[in-house]
């Protein structure tokens, strides 16, 4: 892929994330969201088991383990379908940053890196 390509896929990919960098601000923004949406929409854990084929205390452990960060992304989706919702996600750099400023502070790394 030539230099200019991967600038423009590059613009276009912190333009897009832009919602997620500052989610990402926030530490554990994204944890807890099961609970959370359940509890806005006001749905029984006993319907999302029904709906899930499990029983409410699997919906209670899928949701102990979102708040953990041990779900796994297959459980959280099919929880979230059954709310009639469906999981967005987004891998985004620290604090905010662009894919640019990553870039950057890479190649300044590698620099002082050689420099040695």
């Amino acid at each position: 892929m030539r230099v200019k390509e991967k600038e423009k896929l590059q613009r276009k990919l912190d333009k897009e994330m832009q919602p997620f960098r500052r989610a990402a601000k926030d530490e554990n923004q994204t944890r807890g969201l099961l609970r959370a949406i359940r509890n806005a929409l006001q749905i029984p854990a006993r319907e999302i088991a029904k709906g899930m084929g499990v029983n409410r205390s699997g919906v209670f452990e899928l949701e102990a383990r979102e708040l953990k960060g041990t779900a796994s992304l297959l459980s959280i989706s099919r929880m979230a379908e059954t709310m009639g919702c469906k999981v967005v996600y987004g891998i985004v750099p620290w604090y905010g940053k662009t894919l640019e400023q990553l870039m950057e502070a890479r190649e300044w790394r590698k620099e002082l890196d050689s420099d040695q």
